[in-house]
């Protein structure tokens, strides 16, 4: 009966020891084994994704440059000073240089912003369509920066080849805080 006892504590004790190694050791290490995985899967995935986005890199830059080509100096484009009379003067220069009739150059009322006021532009000229779209392509060449807003072109009545042009465009200029 001793034996049996001894044996019984003996089964007790070892059922408690496998008992106290699964709660207090197997487990919290199965858990921590888990946590573990799921960061090293969290990590793969991050590699993989900053893998992929790395890929599209040379991509990006070349449209960084493609934008930077395309804004150059926009900065430069849009002057401190307002100088209406002397880009009003070019206006008609280049009207001139293109042999457009009937000129009519009228600024409008100046809108000031924050940062960049602008001025309202209304143009009206006649000449021949390949005169006119040299004359806009002209002005969108100048150091300055004009919107165009609307451009309306009317056939004369006889049919001779002559438009006449309505534009409404709009110039800018930096405020003396939008400097920088």
């Amino acid at each position: 009966m001793f034996r049996e006892k001894q044996q019984i504590a003996i089964c007790i004790a070892a059922a408690v020891m496998a008992g106290g190694f699964v709660l207090l050791r197997y487990l919290p290490l199965q858990k921590k084994i888990k946590a573990v995985g799921e960061a090293q899967a969290g990590q793969r995935l991050a590699i993989a994704k900053a893998s992929a986005e790395s890929e599209q890199l040379p991509a990006l830059k070349e449209q960084l440059l493609k934008l930077q080509m395309t804004l150059g100096n926009y900065e430069e484009n849009i002057p401190v000073q307002r100088n209406l009379g002397v880009f009003l003067h070019r206006i008609a220069n280049l009207m001139n240089e293109h042999n457009l009739k009937g000129q009519l150059i009228q600024p409008g009322k100046e809108i000031e912003g924050e940062k960049l006021n602008c001025i309202p532009v209304s143009m009206q000229g006649k000449g021949r369509l390949k005169q006119i779209f040299e004359f806009f392509r002209r002005l969108q060449s100048l150091d300055r920066l004009v919107r165009i807003e609307q451009v309306k072109l009317v056939n004369d009545k006889d049919f001779s080849g002559e438009v006449s042009m309505q534009t409404k465009a709009v110039i800018y200029y930096r405020t003396e805080a939008g400097q920088g």
